[in-house]
Parts: C-alpha cells; structure tokens; sequence
C-alpha cells in the first residue's frame, strides 16, 4: 500500500502527493507517437500509474421513474515497472483497485454511494482486454458478445443489474486518443469512450425490482501525469441528446479563477464522427448553487454550454441537488437533463456531470 490511502474522483484517481518528491518516475507516460489500438487497448495498462473504467447511466422503468447510476473502477500501481521484484506470495501485489457504486432515484429523492478496496491479487479485483472484464468482488461489467456486455452490482439492498449494447462503437478524444491536459509533453492521458451503450435490466431497493432501460456511457483512461501548478479542479461533462450525437467536455479550474486553456471536448455525431472541441470554442456559464450539508462545499447547480462554431447551446440542470460523493474524496457527481438547441433544431437528452476541487483543491497526480 502506498504511504497514504488514495483518494478518488470517479473519474481522476488522486493520490496526495509528497512535494519533496516525483512519484511518476519510472513509469510509462502518454505520449504522441503511441496509438490507441482496440481491443487490446480496452484492458489494464500496469506500466502506467493510474486507469479506469468509468460508467454513469440514466434508466427509466415503464411508470418513467427516473435512475441515474454510476459504476467505475481504478486502478492505481504502487511501483514502477524497474522496481517490482517476483514475490512468492499468491496475495503480493503491484496494483491496487477502488471501485464507486452510486445510484440516484430520482422520485425517492435519495444518492446512494458506496467504496471498495481491495488488492489487484487472488482474483480480488483486476481487469482484462479479451474478452473485456473489469470487476472487484461482486462488482464487474463484463463482455458477453461483439458488443455486448453485462454490468452487476450489489450492496446492501440495493441491486442495478444491467444490459449494455454499444450502438456507436469506441470514440477517440484528443488527438487520436491522446489526451492533453497541461503544458508539458507528458501531462496528458490516453482517453476512449463508448458514448452510446442502449442499456436494459433491472434495479432492485429492497424488495422492490424495476424493470429500467436507457442509456449508459463507458469512459476509459490511462495515465501517469500530475496536475500542472495552479489547477485545483475540473468539470466534467458526458451529454447524450435524442437526435444521437453526444458531447463531452471538461474544463480545468485555475486557482486565479481562469479556465484553463488545455480543457477541451469531443462532439460525436450520429455516425461516430467526431470534431474537437478546443477551449477557445465554448463557454460554460453557472447560475445558482448548492451547498453540501456534509462537506460545505458550494457546488454550481445549473449551467449553460455554448460552441458557437457548432450551432449548439445546451441548459443543463440536476435531477436532485445532492448528489455528492461523501467517500475518500468528496465530489459531486450526479445525473442531469438537458434541453436545448443544435443546428437550429430543438434537442433534449440526458448526462452526467463531475465537479472536483470544490470541497479541496486536486493537489495530487491523476
């Protein structure tokens, strides 16, 4: 285990980070020359220090009772590749793996969230490219056709078992999967999505099943990189609308209240083509706030996503206001609904959206 316990957004693992020293020596950094290759690509990558697998929803049952859920898991490497020994034992591990559970029921007003630990050993947690499997303990999205997979969870009373069907295939954001998120070569990650996963299955609270369907997105990232000085947090955005493009789109809090300019996004039309969205295109505006009985945090509660160069300006409002993250980290992380305009045409549809820094600046690597 690491000198301290990680601590997670669900969709950037932070580790706290010693100032006296570079923690990302030794390991494998995102670079321009290397390409992402499917399916190859879909499975763990050790030699970098951080990944994860990454999947939020929006379901409804047949009475239109609204669900939103996410399922993620990390995995985070405790040494570089040149300092792992053979070990003997058969629970001696380099890799550690954290897991979100979260389900938001929208008419029952209540964000049920819940962590997992466990060590990449013993069949305890781990991930793998062929066919597709990332699970801890009874917590795993697994592959069960070309592309079709199964997603199951369970804690307490609470069951989401669902499944998925990727409509669209998997999307490369970035310069072909290579990510950018700050000045220097290396502060970037590799980064794919599958945007549209027609998602059906059941819900289960306590003696109640739902029969749900709708829509889930995966998000899948690799990593050795920091934080450049200065930035403290990031929004994050996953937009699916009705007329089959999707958006998604961060930007990077600034401790002097700027955006910064590596934040960006990806626009995937109805045939998986895909435009970048640099931070020159958009604008994202807030109004109105919430604030977290738990953490005191003041998180935005509404906001409003113009890209002028591609006709679209969406309004983007919460299901319930709280839907934070109170685990190793506090953040928020919740589902949204969404109505605007695209090319002059009406649209509605649904998200997810993740709101770090706001309960304590992001100081560690992700």
């Amino acid at each position: 285990m690491p000198s301290a316990a990680p601590v997670v957004s669900s969709d950037m693992l932070i580790l706290p980070s010693d100032s006296s020293a570079d923690t990302t020596t030794g390991y494998r950094h995102a670079n321009t020359t290397d390409r992402v290759s499917f399916p190859d690509d879909l499975g763990p990558h050790p030699d970098f220090q951080t990944e994860w697998w990454y999947y939020t929803g929006n379901l409804t049952d047949p009475e239109g009772r609204h669900f939103g859920y996410q399922l993620t898991f990390f995995r985070r490497a405790l040494q570089p590749p040149a300092k792992r020994e053979p070990r003997l034992s058969d629970w001696a591990t380099n890799q550690v793996y954290m897991a979100h559970f979260a389900l938001t029921d929208v008419t029952g007003k209540e964000h049920h969230h819940f962590e997992r630990l466990a060590r990449g050993a013993t069949g305890l947690a781990g991930a793998q490219a062929v066919p597709f499997t990332v699970w801890l303990d009874d917590w795993s999205v697994e592959q069960t056709g070309s592309d079709e997979y199964r997603l199951t969870a369970r804690q307490d009373d609470l069951t989401i078992a669902l499944k998925l069907v990727d409509t669209k295939g998997s999307i490369l954001h970035g310069d072909q999967g290579y990510s950018q998120k700050g000045p220097d070569p290396g502060n970037a990650s590799f980064y794919s999505s599958q945007t549209r996963l027609a998602s059906e299955g059941t819900i289960t609270l306590g003696r109640t099943v739902f029969t749900v369907s709708g829509l889930s997105w995966k998000d899948h990232e690799y990593s050795t990189s920091a934080l450049s000085e200065g930035q403290i947090g990031w929004d994050w955005f996953s937009i699916q609308l009705d007329n089959q493009y999707e958006l998604m789109l961060f930007q990077i809090r600034r401790d002097d209240g700027s955006i910064d300019p590596f934040s960006s996004g990806t626009l995937i039309a109805p045939d998986a083509s895909t435009t970048h969205i640099t931070r020159s295109d958009f604008s994202i505006t807030t109004s109105g706030t919430w604030k977290s009985p738990v953490s005191q945090a003041i998180y935005p509660a509404k906001w409003v996503i113009q890209i002028p160069s591609q006709k679209l300006s969406l309004d983007i409002s919460p299901y319930l206001a709280d839907q934070e993250m109170v685990l190793s980290y506090n953040y928020w992380e919740g589902a949204v609904k969404v109505t605007g305009m695209l090319e002059n045409q009406p649209v509605t549809g649904n998200g997810y959206v993740e709101l770090t820094g706001y309960s304590q600046a992001m100081t560690g690597e992700f």
